[in-house]
C-alpha cells in the first residue's frame, strides 16, 4: 500500500473551499458583508501571491466560529455545501481517488483550510484521512484561535512527517497532487509530485522540474 495525498482547493474541488466559506457567510448576512468580503478577498489575494500571513489570516477566518453555537454553525454547513461546494466537485477528481483506491493505495488530504469547513468535504469525497488547520475547541465551542502547527507550506510538511510517525509509509514511494506553488514545499519532497491545473509558478517548476502536469476540470 502507498500513499496518494491530495491537496484540496483548486485541486479536487474546482475552487477554494475557504474563499466560499466567507462568501456564504456574507451572503447569508452572518457577517458585515462589506467589511468582510474586503477582508476575504485580499487574504485570497494574498494567498495566490504567497504572501499571506497564516496566523493573521486565521485570526480573521475563525473569528466567526467563535461568535456562534455549534449547532447553527453545522445548520449553516450543511447549506454550505449544498450551495458551494457540490456545484464545484469534479468527475476527474472523483475518477482519480477511485483510481488510486483501486490501487489499494491510502488516501490523504492535507489541507490549509480548517477542519471544520473542510471534514465534511472530505467525508463526501470519500478519503481515508484529513490533515488540516485544526480550530482550538473548549468546551464544545470555537475559541477562534489555533490548535497546533497549520498546515500551510512548511507546516504541510512538519505536520505529514509527525503523522508519518508510527506509520510504514515511504515519502519516494508517495503521491502529492496540488495545484499551488504554496505547495512546493511538500511536492519536492515526495517521489511522485503532480501538478494539477497549477499556477504559473507550480507550472514552471514542473515544467523545469519534469513533474506530470495534469487536469481535473
Amino acid at each position: 500500500m502507498n500513499l496518494a495525498i491530495f491537496d484540496l482547493d483548486n485541486t479536487l474541488i474546482a475552487g477554494d473551499s475557504d474563499h466560499a466559506w466567507g462568501e456564504f457567510l456574507t451572503e447569508k448576512g452572518i457577517v458585515d458583508a462589506r467589511l468582510y468580503k474586503e477582508a476575504n478577498d485580499r487574504f485570497y489575494e494574498q494567498y495566490q501571491n504567497g504572501t499571506m500571513d497564516i496566523m493573521e489570516y486565521l485570526n480573521f477566518s475563525l473569528k466567526p466560529l467563535a461568535e456562534h453555537e455549534p449547532s447553527q454553525l453545522k445548520q449553516w454547513h450543511h447549506e454550505f455545501m449544498q450551495e458551494k461546494i457540490e456545484p464545484i466537485l469534479l468527475d476527474k477528481a472523483f475518477a482519480k481517488l477511485d483510481w488510486h483506491r483501486k490501487q489499494g493505495d491510502y488516501i490523504l488530504i492535507i489541507t490549509a483550510t480548517n477542519r471544520f469547513i473542510t471534514e465534511p468535504i472530505a467525508e463526501r469525497l470519500d478519503v481515508h484521512e484529513l490533515i488540516a488547520i485544526e480550530p482550538e475547541q473548549v468546551d464544545g465551542r470555537y475559541t477562534g484561535k489555533v490548535a497546533g502547527i497549520p498546515s500551510f507550506k512548511e507546516g504541510k510538511v512538519t505536520r505529514l512527517n509527525n503523522w508519518l510517525a508510527d506509520k510504514d509509509f515511504s515519502l519516494s514511494d508517495t503521491w502529492f497532487y496540488s495545484d499551488s506553488h504554496n505547495d512546493l514545499p511538500l511536492l519536492r519532497l515526495v517521489g511522485k509530485p503532480v501538478a494539477v491545473d497549477p499556477d504559473d509558478s507550480l507550472r514552471a517548476e514542473a515544467q523545469q522540474k519534469g513533474w506530470p502536469v495534469e487536469s481535473f476540470r
